[in-house]
């Protein structure tokens, strides 16, 4: 019984959280004076931007999720499975930027491409007036959101090539040589993990608005939020956000039915740790060197800039005093939000590994569908259903911006958990229960601590998200309750070089520093 009602529960708080501000949004958008109406639809076709919107939208992330998995998919295969110099540390590296807000690499490249910035000093104003028109459409939008999302694809090759049983690959290898074994063997069983990560590219990429709303790309989501923000058009930013949303439930849908299982349970093989690595050879040095020089361009190079920009006493001093109090409320919101999700992450995951009930299914597909929406869907979605006069307690304060961490990230913490729960054998829970050990004691003795290193995992990972979002907490923040995501997003029109450098530079601080600290002492306490 106890077990029902608390995973019975969890499946709740994630209905709340998520699914029903979708519903809201969805109701409101035609219900126009009582009754139902398609006008607001209708007033969004006649202003003559949709087809504009449709396919900038599209362009974006087409080109977008095809960049990040033409060169995702070798990357990561070269990272994982050769023996390339320094691959784990290029890994990280490569990381740096999904794990920042992506606005801020786009104004690293500001730096670097505008009128103003390092080309035009190096090479001359005529040149920079040419590179900044290219960083100001469609071009430039692709270079940064394909900089931020490639790790998705590097990630997941490098995790789903863990996986593949090394006996297979042996045996390929008597009749071939290593690019065979890759294209027929290595490749084909990698490729759910593969076709996942052009998932979530695409998705991700469709739904970002930072970016584009910088580089003043117009998309759906930018005029999702323009007509909230800007115009308080909330009718408007309902209709503009919707297609965001049905578009997200058709990508998942086609996941759900071709892929859901193949990805459920993401386990290394075993023998795979003494699996010979490709040796590159005479091709090892010109590999690095290549990998090394993108690594270098679309990450070491824009925070290099930024850091220059910033090397200032004053700036750093007037960020802080501009600033500070968004960075103490960043960190704050970012360790509940955390430790919230860690324990709905460990319950849905235990509820989805186990699949104990019927709506365990239903569960997972929510998470990844609120995961992959657009966060200005999910916060136009919270403010349909929480701005009312007797739910103020919670619109009002900063519970608001918990509950969109909650909607838009627990799908993380839910498929680390399942990860993790996959390589715990399930008689040791099964010997508990044999042994009387009621449902909350084997959560709290057994479960629990096996999982203890996914959970660890889901709790810095999920910091990581909720200290550098930028779209729920944009949208529904209360008065004076700003995040430093935020607070930089909307001082950077008028601030200074400096002041906007320094700002990003604490933003990035405040999503690395705390993680390397707290990832450093576990890996000491566990030595």
């Amino acid at each position: 019984m106890a077990k029902r009602i608390v995973l019975s529960s969890v499946f709740a708080v994630l209905v709340v959280a998520g699914l029903l501000p979708v519903l809201a949004m969805g109701v409101k958008s035609i219900i126009v004076d009582g009754r139902f109406s398609l006008e607001n639809y209708k007033a969004l076709l006649t202003l003559g931007r949709a087809q504009t919107l449709v396919s900038h939208s599209l362009a974006l992330s087409l080109l977008t999720t095809l960049c990040a998995t033409i060169i995702g998919l070798p990357l990561g295969i070269l990272l994982g499975k050769t023996d390339l110099p320094f691959g784990k540390l290029l890994i990280v590296l490569f990381t740096i930027p999904l794990l920042i807000p992506p606005y801020i690499t786009a104004i690293s490249w500001f730096y670097i491409l505008g009128r103003e910035g390092v080309i035009g000093r190096l090479l001359g104003p005529s040149l920079a007036e040419l590179t900044s028109k290219w960083l100001f459409g469609l071009p430039g939008c692709v270079l940064i959101l394909f900089s931020t999302f490639l790790p998705i694809v590097i990630l997941l090759t490098v995790t789903y090539l863990t996986t593949i049983n090394p006996r297979l690959e042996e045996a390929g290898r008597l009749v071939s040589d290593w690019p065979g074994v890759l294209r027929s063997i290595t490749i084909p069983l990698i490729l759910p993990g593969v076709l996942l990560a052009v998932m979530l590219v695409l998705l991700l990429s469709l739904g970002e608005f930072s970016v584009p709303s910088f580089l003043r790309y117009n998309v759906f989501p930018v005029e999702s939020f323009t007509q909230f923000s800007a115009f308080l058009n909330f009718s408007a930013a309902t209709v503009a956000a919707i297609p965001l949303a049905i578009v997200t439930f058709f990508v998942l849908a086609l996941e759900s039915h071709f892929l859901r299982e193949k990805t459920y349970q993401v386990r290394p093989a075993h023998g795979t740790a003494f699996t010979e690595r490709i040796q590159l050879g005479r091709n090892r040095n010109w590999l690095f060197a290549v990998s090394a020089l993108l690594c270098f361009v679309i990450v070491v190079l824009p925070l290099l800039v930024l850091i220059v920009q910033s090397l200032s006493v004053h700036a750093y001093a007037l960020a802080i005093a501009k600033a500070g109090d968004s960075l103490i409320r960043s960190l704050v919101y970012a360790a509940v939000g955390a430790s919230a999700l860690t324990v709905i992450g460990f319950l849905s995951g235990y509820l989805i590994h186990t699949r104990a009930y019927p709506f365990w299914q239903t569960a997972d597909s929510l998470t990844i569908f609120l995961f992959a929406l657009p966060s200005t869907v999910i916060g136009i979605g919270l403010i349909s259903l929480w701005n009312r006069p007797w739910t103020n307690f919670i619109y009002a304060t900063p519970v608001i911006i918990i509950i969109g961490y909650i909607a838009q990230y627990a799908a993380i913490s839910s498929r680390i958990t399942v990860s993790m729960l996959t390589q715990i054998p399930p008689s040791m829970e099964e010997a508990a229960q044999v042994a009387g050990a009621g449902w909350f004691r084997r959560m709290a003795l057994i479960v629990a601590p096996l999982a203890k290193r996914g959970l660890i995992a889901a709790w810095l990972v999920g910091f990581i998200f909720c200290v550098r979002d930028t779209g729920i907490s944009m949208i529904v923040y209360p008065p004076g309750l700003d995040t430093l995501p935020v607070r930089t997003f909307t001082l950077m029109a008028n601030a200074p070089a400096g002041l906007t450098s320094a700002l990003c530079v604490i933003m990035i601080c405040a999503a690395l520093v705390p993680v390397g600290i707290l990832t450093a002492a576990f890996k000491t306490r566990m030595l």
